[in-house]
């Protein structure tokens, strides 16, 4: 446990790094086209009519930036918390963490040997999943088999809950990233509306973009943040339960050759 404690602070400390990075990259991005400039005099050194002022042409990366305001921060917070979330369970759903093949080889020779306090030991010191499953039946075994299956079944299901909350967040982004678009639309569009209703005149259509332009690009923003996290999600999510009912085949028929063992039968039972 302490190996997994020490295995999961390296990952969150590599996905901290990772994050900070790429804030600052992202940071960095708008550094060019955001003022005005004076608009060039005609031949006879008056400015042009209207404004006097013409604005500076601008990237799509920039415009984006300025338009999305609050909205569009809080959606590139939540797309690197996504992507370290995404990270930490790729690198912890692995069938090298849940179900590894070196183990079941050592264990299973164990039990070939008839070596049952061995093989307790070689479950109870790794820390892969199949690993703590085992350990807690065999933990049980001088109880009776049904005993022993219980005390398997515990633990998986308090090892495969501790997944689903790990994912469960992929699904929380997935569900707000939208929300907050749809926030940043209905504000756009109140902007908008809002010079509208302030104008004398019929307002020009230069007027209203900026209202518009965050609208749009906050829905586009929500809906970009939420699509890959669902996706990544359901992958996820499919690629867990298929290791899950791995390790309980696994475990199951490992541990069936204790099927026959009764609470009076104590020579082949480990002690803890």
């Amino acid at each position: 446990m302490l190996d997994q404690t020490t295995s999961n602070s390296r990952a969150w400390s590599t996905l901290l790094l990772i994050m900070l990075a790429i804030g600052m990259i992202g940071w960095g991005m708008p550094a060019t086209g955001w003022a005005y400039q004076d608009a060039p005099a005609d031949a006879a050194g008056a400015p042009p009519a209207g404004d006097g002022a013409a604005p500076v042409s601008q990237s799509f990366l920039s415009w984006m930036i300025e338009a999305s305001g609050i909205f569009g921060a809080v959606l590139l917070l939540l797309s690197f918390l996504m992507v370290a979330i995404i990270m930490m369970n790729v690198l912890q759903v692995r069938r090298e963490n849940l179900l590894p093949q070196a183990f079941i080889e050592a264990f299973e020779a164990k039990l070939q040997g008839k070596d049952y306090q061995g093989a307790y030991e070689t479950a109870r010191n790794d820390d892969s999943f199949v690993a703590r499953v085992l350990a807690a039946g065999l933990s049980k075994l001088n109880r009776g088999y049904g005993e022993a299956v219980e005390g398997m079944q515990e633990v998986g299901e308090e090892e495969t809950m501790e997944m689903e909350h790990r994912l469960s967040y992929l699904a929380l982004i997935g569900s707000i990233a939208p929300m907050i678009g749809l926030m940043g639309t209905v504000y756009g569009m109140i902007n908008s509306f809002r010079t509208i209703a302030e104008s004398a005149t019929q307002p020009k259509p230069s007027e209203l973009a900026d209202g518009i332009s965050t609208a749009l690009f906050t829905t586009l923003e929500g809906l970009t943040v939420a699509i890959p996290a669902m996706i990544a999600y359901s992958l996820l999510r499919n690629r867990m339960n298929r290791y899950v009912l791995e390790v309980g085949m696994v475990s199951e028929g490992l541990m069936s050759r204790f099927s026959s063992v009764g609470k009076s039968s104590k020579s082949a039972t480990p002690s803890a």
